[in-house]
């Protein structure tokens, strides 16, 4: 009996010393040491404001009930609310937005890098999924639904996802993240519109198709004319 006790303990203590030694979750992409704190203007969040001086402004968000323009080449509207733009968040790991979405209107395939996220329909009917990292056999698995009023779909941090409403009418959803900054990462954007271009080279090879493809993809997602 003592030596099971004794290996209980044993095992606490490791797993004990495993999260605590797990560096925190980032809350942007990268943070560039400084050797002189003067030089340093932003860290891992943001400054936090004196509590005495906090007021209810400060935990307020208002107007989340307002459909959004549409009028774009995908069809959707993200109306994100964060740490930026509601205060009160800061440090509590969470940010939420809301989508508005023209009758097949497309939230283009995307990842959050730093969150989970977790949508409600509240509108609409919507085909929604991700896909995974490699699976052990190579491949990459597609988890998709077709969503209605009151449906809840998760889209786990750090996966390719997407939103489509294939109704006739517009669609909204209510979209909760697990961090207060999730960042979003669009794939056709990131891989045909980034600033310098990525070599030609590499995307032709990459997706094993002629450089015309690509520069017609590039000339789509360039500076001023992505989503």
């Amino acid at each position: 009996m003592e030596k099971k006790g004794a290996l209980l303990l044993a095992l606490l203590l490791m797993a004990s010393y495993v999260a605590y030694a797990t560096d925190p979750t980032q809350l942007q992409d990268f943070c560039v040491g400084v050797n002189n704190p003067v030089d340093g203007v932003f860290v891992n969040g943001l400054f936090c404001k004196n509590p005495i001086q906090a007021t209810p402004d400060d935990f307020l968000f208002k107007g989340l009930n307002i459909p959004r323009n549409t009028d774009n080449k995908q069809g959707s509207n993200v109306t994100l609310v964060n740490a930026a733009n509601l205060p009160g968040l800061n440090t509590l790991g969470i940010a939420l937005a809301r989508i508005d979405f023209a009758p097949y209107g497309l939230n283009p395939p995307h990842t959050h890098p730093r969150a989970t996220e977790v949508q409600t329909v509240l509108e609409g009917t919507l085909y929604v999924g991700f896909v995974t990292s490699n699976l052990p056999n190579g491949k990459n698995q597609l988890f998709s639904a077709v969503l209605y009023p009151g449906d809840v779909f998760i889209f786990p941090q750090g996966l390719i996802h997407f939103q489509f409403n294939i109704g006739k009418t517009p669609a909204v959803v209510l979209v909760s993240f697990s961090s207060q900054n999730p960042g979003v990462l669009t794939i056709a954007n990131a891989v045909f519109g980034p600033t310098p271009p990525i070599s030609i080279d590499v995307l032709t090879k990459a997706f094993q198709v002629d450089k015309n493809v690509i520069q017609y993809l590039e000339a789509q997602f360039s500076s001023g004319n992505n989503y």
